[in-house]
């Protein structure tokens, strides 16, 4: 069984037995998907007690936690666990049973075609980023509510992928002749952002996502970011706390 569901944002109760109790029938050879904002690396530095308690948790379940990155992730973290070749791709190891699933890779999983790209665009700081030793004006920022967030702290440079990581994308799905069974990413494809709201503006990134849509046969779409759950169409779903099966 393979299930996907949208943002966490480090709250994982959703996968409580209470209520999720199908996975009283699951294995670690059974798969729970996020679709970014996973937030279970987030601290700055060090993995908090908080942190750990939670990583633990998840690696205690029945089932395996599988997640893409979104835009609030701790990269310069993330991006230090080790990297291990898991099921054809490649992944950073956060637990035995808790895997960052990385950009532009394609894994095999019961028998089906993934193609995994997290990152999006943050839409929160619109009064800017600052540096950690902008002191003085992150304590006015915040005296007066202000909608920023600080590089390296709470804002990372590597939400957005680099070119690197695009071109090993589109080179994984040359190697599959652009034919993969589903596609997990955290934002959309800028045609379909623009069907669920017009405030998020489009990026580079987006426009990506757009020819890889444009290109590839697939048979769903699954991606989080937006903070609702609805399906556009019969390829497109997006997802936020629902946990859904994937068929």
């Amino acid at each position: 069984m393979i299930y996907i569901t949208g943002d966490c944002h480090s709250d994982f109760t959703r996968f409580s037995t209470k209520r999720f109790p199908i996975q009283k029938e699951m294995t670690k050879d059974d798969y729970i998907i996020i679709c970014g904002d996973f937030g279970g690396v987030w601290d700055y530095i060090l993995e908090s007690k908080t942190e750990k308690y939670w990583l633990d948790w998840l690696n205690e379940k029945n089932f395996t936690t599988l997640f893409v990155d979104g835009n609030h992730e701790n990269f310069t973290r993330l991006y230090k666990y080790p990297v291990e070749e898991w099921h054809g791709g490649k992944v950073h190891k956060v637990r035995d049973s808790v895997f960052h699933l990385m950009r532009g890779e394609i894994f095999n999983i019961d028998d089906k075609k993934f193609f995994t790209f997290g990152g999006a665009s943050s839409h929160d700081i619109k009064d800017g980023v600052l540096n950690l030793d902008e002191t003085d004006k992150i304590n006015e920022y915040r005296k007066r509510g202000a909608e920023f967030r600080i590089r390296d702290f709470s804002w990372w440079d590597l939400e957005l992928p680099t070119k690197e990581e695009m071109q090993r994308g589109i080179e994984k799905l040359k190697n599959v002749e652009y034919n993969v069974d589903y596609i997990i990413s955290h934002c959309a494809p800028t045609r379909v952002q623009a069907l669920i709201s017009s405030k998020y503006d489009k990026n580079y990134f987006t426009d990506y996502l757009q020819g890889i849509y444009e290109k590839t046969k697939f048979k769903k779409w699954y991606f989080g970011h937006y903070h609702n759950t609805y399906q556009l169409n019969e390829q497109f779903i997006m997802l936020y706390e629902d946990i859904v099966l994937i068929k």
